[in-house]
């Protein structure tokens, strides 16, 4: 399940990623980001993810499909997980996400609004 986060505005959105995620939710989510890029150059967006976080193959590739084809216009996301693999997986991620402009940052559950700041800064 993804569920829009209320502290989301302008070009920063947050989303709660619980479960998982099917192609429907996929598409959905897409859209509520296309919808920013409308009206914003870049979009930065903070993921919640639940510790049953996960992705169907059709959903995974739906997602990473969109990110390839609209790198230029990612500029900020935070990852914010208790989960080794998810820290694990932004550390070894991130150099090649700077090489676009995309900065990426993980954070633990308890550091939350420290994931909200550095997302909005």
């Amino acid at each position: 399940m993804i569920k829009q986060l209320p502290e989301s505005e302008g070009s920063v959105l947050g989303f709660e990623i619980s479960g998982k995620v099917s192609l429907e939710e996929e598409k959905e989510w897409i859209q509520k980001i296309e919808a920013v890029l409308e009206n914003h150059q870049k979009v930065s967006i903070l993921a919640v993810l639940s510790d049953s976080a996960s992705w169907g193959v059709q959903a995974g590739f739906e997602d990473l499909k969109w990110i390839m084809s609209h790198m230029k216009r990612l500029d900020k996301i935070a990852f914010v997980s208790n989960s080794n693999v998810w820290k694990w997986l932004v550390a070894a991620d991130s150099p090649f996400a700077k090489m676009f402009g995309i900065h990426e940052q993980h954070f633990e559950h308890e550091d939350l609004n420290k994931a909200w700041q550095w997302i909005r800064d």
